[in-house]
């Protein structure tokens, strides 16, 4: 029996492929690997669907004379490099070199392909995070009326970063923020791990700070694979302080931006929305100082005209007081002096005798209403409103009316105290009762 070499044995073999297999097909692949050298060298695998295991292997080249046309149009059409784990749809012939053995030798790709795959991976992670419940909880928190204290998860050497704290720096209104970068890899295989280790970081310090921000400005929006995965999308839903993202893309929404609290298109964008939030809560705040000032206005001058009324009407009050003791006392002596002329002598010495006795009695009687007159009036005196102020007293208001309990204080309540000279406004921190 004739033998073949090894050689004349591949040769055979490709002249039957050559002949067999002249067309081309569209193939549906995953990569599991790319490397680019002037030419693109791929590895492509099959896995079967229930156990994950390999299937079927194939390695694969794009010439470079197709390369750089294939490349941009799939970058710009997807927006996402060729990288591992990626399923594309590849216009493939059939190759065998004596050498190098059997190859795909790769004339297209189709983007539209890998882009509709990419969005089911995109849809299958927000379905999850919808059966778990958590795909809207970080959307449900409520901004703090005061952002101020802000973590910030970026590179620290990115522009964006430099956009961001420059912004926010620099804003309009002089308006004081207080922020922290917590370095992170925003971009590449490492950045779902990286973004996850900040976000542990700012949690063991929650208390801290009032929102996160993540940012990521310049890049290619070819580096985005990293915030789209599952693990960082249930960090960032589940977190207990309110996620704006500005990660420096416009086109589409990353399965981060879809569970963040607020999705802004740039770092800038980020800043500015944290400066257009203090500035209307500032208005708010100005608002209602205004509106404080002038139903205080209001109720001091009320109070003042009381207190005037009130003064005006005492000297009348003391007179006439006065005058209604010193009529009661002459008619009663009037009445004892026509009693006493009108006794018989047989009476005589027994009335000179009583006489005598009601003089002093009335003496008494009349010096003990002086005095009775002259408390009165010094009572009259110490009620006056502004004698007790006087006295160091204070009159303290809520919403106009004098407060006389703590117990109908509660935190935050906005207290009107009036002295002697001059008031305070002050708010409610806490109440002892």
């Amino acid at each position: 029996m004739e033998s073949l070499t090894l050689y004349e044995l591949n040769s055979l073999v490709r002249r039957t492929l050559d002949l067999t297999m002249c067309d081309e097909y569209w193939i549906r692949t995953e990569i599991s690997s790319v490397s680019e050298r002037g030419h693109c060298y791929l590895e492509f695998v099959q896995k079967d669907k229930y156990s994950d295991n390999i299937v079927a292997k194939a390695r694969a080249q794009v010439w470079a004379n197709k390369w750089i046309g294939i490349r941009n149009r799939f970058e710009s059409v997807t927006g996402q490099r060729l990288q591992s784990g990626m399923q594309v749809l590849v216009l493939a012939r059939v190759t065998f070199h004596e050498l190098y053995g059997y190859s795909l030798n790769i004339t297209d790709i189709d983007p539209t392909y890998t882009l509709g795959d990419m969005a089911r991976k995109r849809m299958e992670i927000m379905r999850q995070l919808h059966e778990e419940g958590v795909d809207g909880m970080n959307k449900e928190l409520v901004l703090p009326r005061l952002l101020q204290r802000i973590a910030v998860i970026s590179s620290p050497s990115a522009a964006g970063y430099g956009d961001f704290c420059n912004q926010l720096e620099n804003n309009r209104s002089g308006l004081v923020f207080y922020k922290e970068l917590f370095p992170a890899i925003m971009q590449g295989e490492g950045t779902e791990r990286s973004i996850i280790s900040a976000l542990n970081a700012i949690a063991e310090m929650v208390d801290e700070w009032d929102v996160v921000v993540i940012i990521r400005g310049g890049g290619a929006t070819s580096d985005l694979s990293g915030f789209d995965t599952l693990e960082l999308a249930e960090n960032v839903a589940q977190f207990p302080l309110p996620v704006i993202t500005g990660i420096g893309h416009e086109r589409d929404d990353t399965v981060l931006d879809m569970v963040a609290h607020t999705r802004v298109k740039t770092p800038t964008a980020a800043a500015e929305f944290l400066i257009h939030h203090q500035e209307a809560e500032l208005h708010a705040v100005e608002e209602l100082a205004s509106e404080l000032e002038r139903s205080v206005g209001n109720i001091l001058l009320r109070e003042e005209h009381a207190i005037k009324l009130l003064t005006g009407k005492l000297p009348s009050l003391f007179s006439a007081l006065k005058s209604r003791e010193e009529a009661r006392m002459e008619r009663a002596l009037n009445s004892i002096q026509s009693g006493i002329v009108q006794c018989t002598e047989r009476q005589k010495m027994i009335l000179e005798s009583r006489q005598q006795q009601l003089h002093n009695a009335t003496s008494n009687l009349i010096t003990a209403q002086k005095h009775s007159l002259e408390k009165m009036e010094i009572i009259l005196e110490s009620a006056s409103p502004q004698r007790i102020l006087n006295m160091g007293f204070s009159i303290t208001r809520l919403n106009g009316k004098a407060v006389s309990s703590v117990v109908t204080l509660k935190k935050d309540d906005v207290l009107e105290t009036t002295f002697a000279e001059g008031k305070i406004i002050s708010i409610v921190q806490e109440k002892t009762t």
